[in-house]
C-alpha cells in the first residue's frame, strides 16, 4: 500500500507574541473580505478563555462492566452511552490516517489552528448571511470541545476561546496523543437508545469486533461518522453511509494512504455490517441484577453507569455449578405449577455470596431467582434466632425444662386473644430445650419466645443479618413472619454464628477497579460481633444435633462431624427448609410451591439432601472443626411460668435421664463431638411424597404450627 512519509513531531511552544497574531489573523482574514472586526474585541475575548489546566474534562463516561471470579466477562451495565477508551496500539493504522484524511488533512503539518481553512470558513459563512455553513476545525479543536465545552454554540466568541484551548492543548501533548483522544471521546452514532462513544464502542457496535480489528472500508466506515452520526447512521441510512464511506476512501487515495486500485476495489464493496450485541448480552441476568444493585446502592447511579467500573464478583463459578447442579435435583421440583427451590451460599468469614442456584421461575417470573428474591415463611428454621437469644440471656438449654404437650394455650402479654399453638402430633410431655430443638416442638419454643421477650428475639434477628419486616410478635418464633425470608437472609444470618458471632453484610462483589487505578475489595474486618465466641458456640454445638440425632437425621449429614442446622416447615408443609453452615460455609436450601401455599414436604426431607448434595460438593472433604473459644458464657437454668420442673419427666425422678447423662458427659449432651448415625454412606432418602399436613394452629401474627 503506497503511503505518504509524513513527519510527526510535538508542536514548538507558541511565544507570546505569536499568540496575540492567532486572534488577530483570523480577523484579517475576515476583514480583507467583511471589512474588519474589532481586534480590541478579538484579542479580549481570546484571553479571556481560562486557562486549560483549570478545566475539568466533560465527563463523556465509560461503560461499566460486571465480570465473575474467574475474569469471565457477565455483562455491561447499560447506559445512555457506551465508551470504552483503548490505547493507540489498540487503534489500527487505517483507522487512525481514514479519519486525518477525512477530517484534517494537514493535521501533521499545521499548529493547533489552520488559518487557510478559518478564512475559507468565514468567506463561506459571509455569503451565506452570516450563518455558519462551514466549518474549519482541526481535530485538536474537535478533541477541545469534546471535553471541556458542554453544548457548544457556533459563535465567532466560542471559537476564539476553543482557538486559545486549542493552542494550549498542542503545547501540552503530541499529535499522536491528540489523535488518539479524539477518537476516545468522538460521537460515532445511536442504536437502540445507545451512543457509541470512541472508535472501541463504534466497531462492536457496528461490525461486532475489537477496533484492533477493524479493516480497510470498515475503517473508513466508521471514520466518516463523527461529522453527522445520525445522517450516516448505516443501520438507518445505508446508502448516505456508504457514499460517506467511499468519501472516506477517495480522501485517503488523495492523501496517499491507500493506491487507486486500492480504493476502486474497496468503494465497490458493501458496508459488510455486523452488529455486535457485546454491550447488550448479560449472561446470567440474575446475579448481574443482584451486583447492578449493590454496586448503585455503594457508589450511586451515575458512577455506575458512566464510572467505567470494571466489578467482581464473589460469585465461585464452580461452586454455581454444583448448587444449580443440587437444585435441579431437587426430587418434588416440577414445572408448569410444580415446587420451586432455591439455594444460597455465603463465606462466613467475609460475608461473601460464592452461590446463588434456583430452579426455572414461572413464565410471569422468568427474571426472578427464588434465592434472593423469594420472600417465604422460614417455619422452625427461625427458631434458631429464639435459641441465640436464650443463650445470651445465659438460658442452659440443657436444663431448662417445658411441657411441650399440644396443643397449648398461651396468654398473651398485654392482652388480646390467647394464642393456641400446635406440634406436628399431639403430645410431647416435658422435654429440656435441647431436645425440643432437636425433635422442633413448637409449643416449647412458643413458651421460650415469651419468656426471653419477642422484642429480644428480633434484635438478635436483626443483629445476625435478617433484614425481613419483623413484629416482635410471638408467632414469629416458629416462623410466623407478616412478609418470609429470603434463602439469602437465612444464610447470612446462619453464617453468623459459624463466623463465631461476627455477622457481615452478604456481599456479591469481592473488588471493584476503578478507571483511576483505586481498588475496593472486600474487607473481612468490616463484620460486626453480635454475639461472644462462646455464645455462637453454644448454639451450633446444639444445631450439631439436628444433624446427627434430629428431625434432619438422615437427610443432612454431609462427611463432616463438624456441622450444624435447622430443619424448617411452614403452616400446612407450604415451605420446606434447611439451613446449615460449616466453618466454611453457611448455607440456606427453600422448596415450596411459588404462587400458592399448597403442600411441600416438611424440611428435613425435603430440603435436607438439596443442601447435602451441594454441601458435599462445597467442601470436598475439608472439614475443619469449630474453634473452641477460650471461655463459655455462665448458663443455667431458666425458671418462669412457663418452664417445668425436670422431675415431672419419665417416671417422677428427681432427675431426668438425660439431665444425668448430661452431667456425666457435658461435651456429648451439647452436641459435641458426636458420631453421625451413618458413617459410611447417608441414610438413604424418603419417599419424598409430602406427609399428611397437621393439625392447623391459631396464630398470632400468622403464627405457623409445623415443627420441622
Amino acid at each position: 500500500m503506497a503511503r505518504r512519509t509524513r513527519r510527526r513531531r510535538r508542536t514548538s511552544h507558541t511565544s507570546k507574541w505569536k499568540k496575540l497574531l492567532i486572534p488577530l489573523g483570523v480577523l484579517a482574514a475576515a476583514g480583507v473580505i467583511a471589512g474588519g472586526v474589532a481586534a480590541s474585541w478579538a484579542i479580549d475575548v481570546y484571553q479571556s478563555a481560562p486557562p486549560l489546566s483549570s478545566l475539568k474534562p466533560v465527563q463523556k463516561g465509560r461503560s461499566s462492566a460486571i465480570y465473575a471470579a474467574d475474569g469471565s466477562l457477565i455483562g455491561f451495565i447499560q447506559a445512555e452511552n457506551i465508551r470504552q477508551p483503548v490505547p493507540e496500539s489498540a487503534m489500527p493504522q487505517t483507522l487512525r490516517e481514514a479519519t486525518v484524511a477525512i477530517e484534517d488533512k494537514n493535521f501533521y503539518s499545521h499548529g493547533a489552528l489552520d488559518y487557510a481553512g478559518i478564512a475559507r470558513a468565514i468567506w463561506k459563512d459571509i455569503l451565506a448571511g452570516g450563518k455558519p455553513v462551514q466549518g474549519a476545525s482541526t481535530i485538536t479543536q474537535q478533541l477541545v470541545r469534546n471535553l471541556y465545552i458542554q453544548n457548544p454554540e457556533e459563535t465567532l466568541k466560542r471559537k476564539l476561546k476553543e482557538a486559545h484551548l486549542a493552542e494550549e492543548e498542542e503545547e501540552a501533548h503530541s499529535k499522536d496523543w491528540i489523535l488518539t483522544a479524539y477518537l476516545n471521546t468522538a460521537p460515532y452514532g445511536t442504536v437502540e437508545g445507545e451512543t457509541a462513544v470512541g472508535v472501541e464502542a463504534a466497531a462492536q457496535t457496528y461490525y461486532g469486533k475489537p477496533a484492533k480489528d477493524l479493516g480497510l472500508i470498515e475503517s473508513a466506515l466508521i471514520a466518516g461518522l463523527p461529522q453527522a452520526p445520525s445522517e450516516y447512521n448505516p443501520f438507518l441510512d445505508p446508502q448516505a453511509a456508504k457514499q460517506r464511506r467511499n468519501a472516506v476512501l477517495r480522501a485517503m487515495e488523495d492523501e496517499g494512504y491507500i493506491t487507486a486500485g486500492e480504493y476502486r476495489s474497496a468503494a465497490e464493496r458493501g458496508l459488510e455490517l455486523s452488529p455486535g450485541h457485546k454491550y447488550q448480552v448479560i449472561r446470567d441476568p440474575f446475579l448481574f441484577d443482584l451486583v447492578q444493585q449493590e454496586l448503585i446502592d455503594k457508589y450511586g447511579i451515575n458512577t455506575v453507569r458512566n464510572g467505567g467500573l470494571k466489578a467482581y464478583t464473589t460469585i465461585d463459578p464452580t461452586l454455581q455449578e454444583r448448587a444449580q447442579e443440587a437444585v435441579d435435583s431437587c426430587g418434588v421440583c416440577y414445572a408448569e405449577g410444580g415446587p420451586a427451590a432455591g439455594l444460597a451460599s455465603v463465606d462466613p468469614a467475609t460475608g461473601e455470596i460464592v452461590a446463588l442456584a434456583s430452579t426455572e421461575g414461572f413464565e410471569s417470573e422468568s427474571e426472578f431467582n427464588y434465592a434472593w428474591q423469594a420472600h417465604r415463611q422460614p417455619g422452625s428454621s427461625f427458631k434458631t434466632f429464639v435459641l441465640a437469644t436464650a443463650i445470651k440471656q445465659g438460658v442452659d438449654p440443657y436444663t431448662t425444662y417445658y411441657d411441650g404437650t399440644s396443643p397449648k394455650t398461651l396468654k398473651i402479654p398485654g392482652g388480646g386473644p390467647d394464642w393456641v399453638v400446635n406440634n406436628a402430633e399431639p403430645g410431647g410431655g416435658t422435654l429440656p430445650l435441647s431436645s425440643a430443638t432437636w425433635e422442633s416442638v413448637n409449643v416449647i419454643f412458643a413458651q421460650l419466645d415469651l419468656d426471653v421477650g419477642p422484642e429480644a428475639v428480633t434484635q438478635t434477628a436483626r443483629e445476625m443479618g435478617i433484614e425481613a419486616p419483623l413484629e416482635s410478635v410471638p408467632a414469629e418464633a416458629i416462623g410466623g413472619l407478616s412478609v418470609g425470608v429470603t434463602p439469602l437472609e437465612m444464610a447470612d444470618g446462619y453464617a453468623t454464628l459459624a463466623s463465631g458471632g461476627i455477622h457481615h453484610d452478604p456481599t456479591a462483589v469481592s473488588r471493584v477497579e476503578f478507571p483511576s487505578g483505586k481498588v475496593d475489595r472486600t474487607d473481612p474486618e468490616s463484620g460486626n460481633r453480635v454475639l461472644t465466641e462462646g455464645e455462637a458456640y453454644e448454639v451450633t454445638k446444639l444445631l450439631e444435633g439436628v444433624i446427627t440425632q434430629g428431625t434432619g437425621a438422615g437427610y443432612t449429614y454431609m462427611g463432616c462431624a463438624a456441622a450444624a442446622g435447622k430443619t424448617g416447615t411452614s403452616e400446612e408443609l407450604s415451605d420446606a427448609w434447611f439451613v446449615g453452615y460449616t466453618p466454611l460455609y453457611a448455607t440456606a436450601v427453600w422448596v415450596g410451591h411459588p404462587q400458592s401455599r399448597e403442600a411441600t414436604g416438611y424440611g428435613g426431607p425435603t430440603a435436607g439432601p438439596i443442601w447435602r448434595s451441594f454441601m458435599e460438593s462445597a467442601v470436598a472433604g475439608n472439614c475443619p472443626e469449630f474453634p473452641e473459644p477460650s471461655s463459655l458464657p455462665e448458663l443455667s437454668g431458666l425458671h418462669s411460668d412457663h418452664t417445668s420442673s425436670a422431675a415431672k419427666v419419665g417416671d417422677g425422678e428427681d432427675e431426668s435421664e438425660e439431665e444425668e447423662s448430661s452431667k456425666k458427659h457435658p461435651k456429648d449432651a451439647r452436641g459435641g463431638k458426636q458420631e453421625p448415625e451413618t458413617e459410611s454412606e447417608p441414610a438413604p432418602e424418603p419417599n419424598p411424597e409430602p406427609a399428611p399436613a397437621p393439625p392447623p394452629a391459631v396464630g398470632v401474627g400468622g403464627g405457623v404450627a409445623s415443627p420441622h
